[in-house]
């Protein structure tokens, strides 16, 4: 995958009783996911061969993003809907993503000092104070500003659907997931080749910033307060993440509304499994969307569009979103078998590993000799093992000291009374 592309988020379901059962074929999904994900991104470093034969038919990267998309749209709702308390819920967010994510960010600022990696977008350096409160938003991509570690631009999609699916909660839209994933899926097809790429960054990009994080922290504030003040922050929330949607995005409007959309579809799939949607105009809409998705990759740009409108995705992103689909239904039809203990546990530290292991490749890149081209065959398999088991056992690591402490002070302090 390109230098400043992998996502994923976080997809665990978070069980407020031991008693709850882990949903095992969603931690394989993720398992599968990341670790397409870790071979995407040794391919330029071991590999530029594969890189070159496949690009044009598949890229492994967006097929591994989009796969951590539906299972985060899948759970993350219900997350919030469980807890039931806007407050709950976004403690719970914090201390699953920005823990691990602090870790990624500190070792990937050591190793670019050390020599040890490709170093940092020298962009990053210009406007230092802008990049760390980006950064802090997790909205960076969306506010265009290079990210510290290149997996960290879907952290931006996952926030935005945070952002959405918290509004339509406090808003008390329940059962809106189809139609919000079909409207995304239109827009996709239909606007997102001719909007506008980073248009609030390029003319004012030290404000953007700023406004974005100071809107962002006042409207989650007035989530909390009473029923006019949360009705305010509704408007906010959602304001400012379809801004930064259709207006900011580095990727372009094609890619970042099929990501919303993707992850609504996925959170309509769970309804209706659940029977909170009707059957079969939930399941229409539902099928619509990949078939938007698919189309809205493949729609050649217009004539007519100037410079700075992004062209379309192109094949290998079509095929890699459709195969990403039929890997998580199959992966839903499977749901009560019993899944390799393997695939289990590396979605257990998914997270982590998706963080981490662009650093793992990075080191190896420069402890290998910065590149493939003068290594034999089994030299590249060498390599390749160390980076496989390096990234599995960082992730280890860091799901074992950082990920689980920062879930139980999170379970603490989320705890009712008494």
């Amino acid at each position: 995958m390109p230098a400043n592309t992998l996502t994923p988020p976080d997809t665990r379901i978070d069980a407020p009783a031991a008693s709850r059962p882990r949903m095992g074929w969603l931690d394989a999904l993720r398992g599968i996911a990341a670790l397409v994900v870790v071979f995407e991104h040794s391919l330029d470093v071991l590999l530029p061969e594969v890189r070159a034969g496949a690009s044009p038919w598949f890229d492994f990267g967006r097929y591994g993003v989009f796969v951590f998309f539906l299972v985060s749209g899948y759970v993350v709702p219900f997350s919030l809907e469980r807890r039931g308390s806007v407050r709950t819920f976004w403690i719970g967010r914090f201390f699953r993503l920005y823990p691990a994510w602090a870790v990624s960010v500190v070792l990937a600022l050591v190793l670019a000092l050390a020599g040890f990696s490709y170093g940092l977008p020298a962009a990053l350096g210009d406007r230092p104070w802008t990049a760390a409160l980006a950064h802090l938003t997790m909205l960076q991509d969306l506010l265009g500003v290079p990210n510290v570690v290149n997996v960290f631009w879907t952290l931006s999609y996952e926030m935005i659907f945070y952002l959405l699916v918290t509004a339509m909660f406090v808003a008390g839209v329940k059962r809106a997931s189809a139609r919000v994933a079909l409207g995304f899926g239109i827009a996709a097809a239909l606007l997102g080749v001719v909007l506008p790429s980073q248009l609030l960054a390029a003319h004012w990009p030290d404000g953007t910033t700023l406004v974005a994080a100071v809107v962002l922290a006042g409207g989650l504030a007035a989530l909390f307060g009473g029923r006019t003040v949360r009705r305010i922050g509704v408007a906010v929330v959602a304001t400012l993440a379809l801004t930064l949607l259709v207006l900011n995005t580095r990727i372009g409007g094609v890619e970042s509304l099929c990501i919303i959309a993707t992850m609504f579809a996925g959170t309509a799939v769970r309804a209706l499994q659940d029977g909170r949607l009707r059957a079969w105009p939930a399941a229409a809409m539902i099928a619509v969307v990949p078939v938007l998705t698919l189309l809205a990759g493949l729609r050649p740009p217009p004539t007519w569009s100037r410079h700075g409108y992004p062209e379309s995705l192109g094949l290998d992103w079509s095929m890699a979103v459709a195969a990403a689909w039929l890997t998580f239904l199959a992966g839903l039809a499977l749901r009560h078998r019993a899944m390799p203990r393997a695939l289990v546990w590396s979605g257990l530290v998914s997270y982590s590993l998706y963080l981490l292991h662009p650093l793992v490749i990075q080191a190896v890149w420069a402890a290998s000799g910065r590149g493939a081209e003068n290594l034999t065959v089994p030299e590249r398999l060498g390599w390749g093992a160390v980076v496989v088991a390096g990234a599995l056992g960082a992730a280890a690591l860091a799901h074992r000291f950082v990920e689980k402490p920062a879930q139980r002070l999170s379970k603490r302090l989320t705890r009712p009374p008494g």
